[in-house]
């Protein structure tokens, strides 16, 4: 793989799970237990919340789900531009420093920010990610949904074992680094946030940071 393909790299993909776990982990335990990028839970919890006629906490995920929405056409407009239609480089530097922007604002005013707002600010963030980067080792990708990466572990796992498919193996070393990087960013969120409360948000915005320096020092 060129170096000019940096951001489908494995070793990149996992930056941006575990910037996902992070996120999601996040937004569940100090935001009204929403998840941020998670939008099939939200989904599945919104409808649970409707069932039993609870609205109020409905809205909570309903909003998440618009933000995420909204967040993907933000990122579509930019996708969709003269400027930066054919410039990956730039157009993903731009928009990892729009989700960096996006997760100082969480982390400063945190504490001052209605649960609604603040995870509707990083499912909007979430959505920027996901959007853009849809790529790893050559197939599809997605940094938050990992069902269908846990389908795939199963049946590369299967391949390279009873078959000894050399791609099988690769692509379930791939998948697997995904998956443990997705339940890694959560967990470290877990540990930090009894001790940096609302500041814990960095430690995914320190993670983008890097991501972005990885395509910035990449040679075109």
């Amino acid at each position: 793989m060129t170096k000019s393909n940096i951001a489908e790299r494995p070793a990149f993909g996992a930056i941006l799970t575990m910037v996902a776990g992070s996120i999601d982990a996040y937004t569940f335990m100090l935001h009204g237990e929403v998840f941020a990028g998670l939008q099939t839970g939200n989904l599945i919890l919104l409808g649970l919340n409707l069932g039993r006629g609870q609205f109020a906490i409905s809205l909570r995920y309903a909003l998440s789900l618009l933000a995420f929405f909204v967040g993907t056409i933000l990122i579509r407009l930019l996708q969709r531009s003269h400027q930066l239609r054919d410039n990956d480089k730039r157009r993903r530097q731009m928009i990892l420093a729009y989700e960096f922007s996006l997760l100082i604002i969480v982390a400063f005013l945190g504490k001052y920010l209605p649960n609604l707002l603040a995870t509707s600010i990083l499912s909007i963030a979430a959505a920027a990610e996901l959007q853009e980067f849809r790529k790893l080792a050559g197939g599809p990708f997605t940094p938050l949904m990992m069902t269908g990466n846990l389908r795939t572990l199963a049946e590369t796992s299967f391949d390279s074992i009873v078959y000894h498919e050399a791609a099988a193996k690769s692509k379930f070393k791939t998948t697997a680094l995904i998956m443990i990087t997705f339940a890694l960013g959560a967990s470290i969120v877990a540990i930090l946030i009894p001790i940096a409360g609302t500041w814990t948000i960095l430690f995914p915005a320190v993670l983008l940071a890097i991501a972005w320096s990885l395509i910035y020092f990449n040679a075109d």
